[in-house]
């Protein structure tokens, strides 16, 4: 199961999908990719073994993953101020893997409908989604 973590930022959210992901599947293979190089730097202290930044990799990743994980913000060009291009957007949505999306009300991309929950709520939240993918 190859799983892809996207993230950008300060690469917060990334990091501790991370830990949780590798902590509950540790035999995944998993990528972080992110969207500054601060932000991949924040994913590898994590835990990711494999790691990198920007564009290319994301469409790199994207064309591999089984699963992509990462804020909502990855399937919005512009989104992260301007961090995730046109490009990374439609990689992330043509993908031919299942995203969870995690609705992080920021940058002014808000979900409607979705209550405003703590980051490690929706952490736990996308990790049980992972595990009914992987369950499968």
């Amino acid at each position: 199961m190859n799983i892809t973590v996207i993230d950008g930022q300060g690469g917060q959210l990334g990091a501790q999908l991370i830990k949780a992901v590798l902590s509950r599947f540790p035999e995944v293979n998993l990528t972080a990719v992110g969207t500054n190089a601060v932000a991949t730097a924040t994913m590898l202290k994590a835990g990711a073994k494999n790691a990198a930044t920007g564009e290319n990799p994301t469409l790199v990743a994207c064309r591999k993953a089984d699963v992509i994980i990462g804020p909502i913000g990855i399937v919005i060009a512009d989104s992260l101020l301007g961090e995730v291009t046109g490009k990374m957007a439609v990689a992330v949505g043509q993908a031919d893997a299942v995203r969870i999306l995690i609705p992080v009300n920021k940058c002014d991309n808000i979900v409607a409908g979705v209550s405003s929950l703590n980051i490690g709520a929706l952490v736990d939240d996308a990790v049980s989604r992972l595990a009914e993918v992987i369950n499968r």
